[in-house]
């Protein structure tokens, strides 16, 4: 049966009933999970290229946070591969498709540590590159340098201004490559931004295992 009477005359969703929920559910989460994935990895490669150039990555002259890679490893390939196991849950297929409750909690268990590692280091250091600026040409003659320009950092030591706000500093500052600033916020925004949205899938994956381990046992 699907539905049962409470004790108020109530109906509510039987324990079988339940675990068909949860099993939907983790099929929907996993898919989320995957495509945020490529998501990621896309906006990752994509921080490789300065306005689609491929010689700043030939020469080097690309920013350490995005050098690290965290969009792909991270948040895409950690996040990846925990969503294809939360798939495999939720759709028993192969070695899941007779698995009991608690090996299906270990292996969410495992899905969700791994896919919350991988977005919250995508997190951390989309934050650091945002706070940091990115990494360009810029003019060093204010900073008594004794050559005109250099590669660097120009928005890391700007204290008394904030980049992100004062969008006077955008096209100003960073000589090369050219809409540097709009690029590195652009890409690493989206980057934040798809981490935080993995990290919440991961708590709503986390409770539906809860669910769906309580439902079992109630079946039982």
């Amino acid at each position: 049966m699907a539905e049962r009477d409470s004790p108020h005359g109530l109906r509510t969703l039987s324990p079988p009933c339940m675990m068909a929920c949860s099993q939907t559910c983790s099929c929907i989460l996993g898919l989320s999970l995957g495509t945020t994935a490529l998501f990621a990895a896309g906006a990752n490669v994509v921080l490789l290229f300065p306005n689609w150039d491929v010689t700043y990555l030939l020469r080097g002259l690309i920013g350490k946070h995005a050098k690290l890679g965290t969009g792909l490893w991270g948040a895409g390939l950690m996040v990846l591969t925990a969503a294809t196991l939360i798939s495999l849950t939720g759709w028993r297929y192969g070695c899941f498709r007779k698995s009991g409750p608690c090996r299906r909690m270990l292996t969410a268990l495992l899905s969700s540590g791994l896919a919350l590692l991988g977005a919250l280091i995508c997190f951390i250091t989309s934050g650091a590159a945002l706070k940091d600026g990115p990494f360009c040409v810029f003019d060093v003659s204010s900073f008594n340098q004794t050559q005109p320009w250099k590669y660097g950092y120009p928005f890391k030591d700007l204290h008394t201004r904030n980049y992100l706000y004062d969008h006077s500093l955008w096209n100003s500052v960073c000589l090369e490559p050219s809409k540097a600033v709009v690029w590195h916020v652009s890409f690493f925004s989206t980057l934040l931004c798809i981490s935080v949205l993995q990290i919440l899938l991961v708590v709503i994956h986390f409770v539906n295992s809860f669910l769906g381990l309580f439902c079992s046992l109630c079946e039982e």
